[in-house]
């Protein structure tokens, strides 16, 4: 319900702020918001070759000569019909049929690929009766957490996979296993429409995104040449596992869940020094050799997980033949399910991404950027803190939004900065809540996501301000 909400308000009231733009005189023309693309100048006004030649003649001169001029924060480009068409700034995201587009290809696509993989793993898995027993291990402690899932429920396994990926830093491979969680607990959710107790926790803890290493924030950092591209790795690990413990008691809160029993300490405890003992080790690496092993730790543990799937389904032969089928065909339909699903989530994305474009080319996230920025300038907030804060407030709508405002940080502030750093740990250390909460409960068909978002919003806050102070104190 809130989701909905949200995404009709946004939409209405963006499309009324563009044509009272356009009524008004300070917006000329539609093109951009429905067909432009993201970083294309944005069209102020076109004039007649003609009209110039009498209004600024030295103007025209300079535009026969190079075709396009700057003045005065105005691009001024004669085009080959003889209009000159006056712009400035840039459009902040791609326009509606644009951003059809490019969900499409750059987006779902991709993900397809990634869902029939890995789904035909998790297939293995179930056919190999290898869930039951990892549900079954886990069991003494998630039935705590989850306590309407059964015990030994197969979602347990999913979950393991999810969270293990995230903690890797390999979102493409837990987006298919998270899915592959929500399918399962949504087939003993008594109201198939409203968001069950374990599927609302489950998300929780997936957008909170216990990280231990953020491959790309340090690819990106790197990129832009940081004195330590791994340098962000403690303060993002700190602030991942303060959003995760957040989101547990927030959500265990709402659902009067008990967690002070000895089994929910202890695996606290045991992951805290599991953490800290990888802490420990990597900051004895210097900067390439922290680089190095992150990398190929992420990528050697992803290996691993795919070679003991295959490998302890082979040693369950049997089990397949008993079911009459062998472990390539139990692959192959189990990624004709993740390429179905994919199918499925397609709609929730589309209509999510574009309702987000429509806000962001309306001008109005700007508005709101802009006020937040006067609140705490106000305040006497940090003026680096203030810069870094766009990233903050686009990552819960826009992954690739944030990631913009983060790579400018990083450009204009420097990589090495307050600012770029803070940049850095909000894009790291939160997740896209409204594209997840749409995807997510998009793939099972729940249409009322109750108290979810509003939890995933509390948890990205204390992010945000946990990031504030791990910055302010680790740099």
């Amino acid at each position: 319900m809130a989701l909905s909400r949200f995404w009709s308000f946004i939409i209405t009231l963006s499309v009324l702020f563009i044509f009272y733009l356009m009524l008004s005189g300070k917006l000329y023309t539609l093109g951009g918001i429905v067909n432009g693309k993201q970083h294309d100048p944005i069209v102020l006004n076109e004039i007649e070759k003609t009209k110039l030649a009498v209004q600024d003649p030295v103007l025209l001169a300079q535009l026969s000569v190079s075709k396009t001029v700057l003045r005065n924060d105005t691009t001024f480009h004669l085009l080959d019909n003889g209009i000159v068409q006056l712009s400035t700034a840039k459009q902040a995201a791609d326009g509606i049929f644009p951003t059809c587009k490019n969900t499409i290809m750059d987006i779902w696509l991709p993900l397809i690929g990634y869902l029939t993989f890995f789904c035909g793993l998790l297939n293995l898995l179930n056919d190999s009766n290898a869930t039951e027993k990892l549900a079954k291990a886990l069991s003494p402690f998630f039935v705590r957490i989850f306590p309407d899932l059964p015990k030994g429920h197969p979602a347990y396994g999913f979950m393991t996979m999810n969270f293990a990926a995230n903690f890797l830093g390999l979102d493409n491979a837990a987006t298919p296993f998270g899915l592959k969680a929500m399918e399962s607990m949504q087939e003993v959710n008594d109201n198939k429409e409203k968001a069950s107790n374990s599927q609302i926790m489950f998300l929780c803890l997936h957008a909170a995104g216990l990280t231990l290493i953020p491959t790309s924030i340090i690819g990106y950092r790197a990129a832009q040449n940081a004195a330590n591209p791994a340098d962000i790795m403690l303060p993002t690990i700190i602030t991942s596992f303060v959003g995760t413990i957040a989101a547990l008691i927030f959500v265990s809160i709402k659902q009067r869940i008990n967690l002070l029993n000895p089994i929910v300490i202890g695996f606290v405890t045991i992951l805290s020094g599991i953490i800290g003992f990888l802490l420990f080790y990597i900051n004895k690496l210097t900067g390439i050799e922290k680089f190095h092993f992150t990398g190929n730790l992420s990528n050697s543990v992803l290996l691993i997980i795919i070679v003991l799937i295959v490998g302890y389904s082979i040693w369950r032969e049997k089990v397949f033949k008993n079911n009459n089928t062998n472990v390539f065909d139990s692959f192959v339909n189990g990624a004709k399910d993740g390429f179905t699903t994919g199918v499925r989530v397609l709609p929730y994305m589309i209509a999510m991404l574009v309702a987000l474009s429509i806000f962001r080319n309306s001008g109005l996230m700007d508005i709101a950027m802009g006020g937040i920025n006067a609140v705490l300038s106000a305040l006497h907030v940090d003026p680096q803190i203030i810069q870094a804060i766009p990233v903050a407030i686009m990552r819960p709508f826009s992954a690739g939004g944030s990631r913009g405002f983060m790579l400018d940080a990083m450009n204009i502030y420097g990589a090495d900065s307050l600012a770029g750093q803070l940049s850095c740990l909000f894009q790291g250390a939160a997740e896209t809540t409204f594209y997840v909460v749409a995807l997510y409960f998009g793939a099972v068909n729940v249409k009322d996501s109750r108290y979810a978002l509003s939890i995933m919003l509390l948890v990205d806050l204390v992010c945000i301000i946990t990031s504030i102070f791990v910055v302010k104190i680790y740099f």
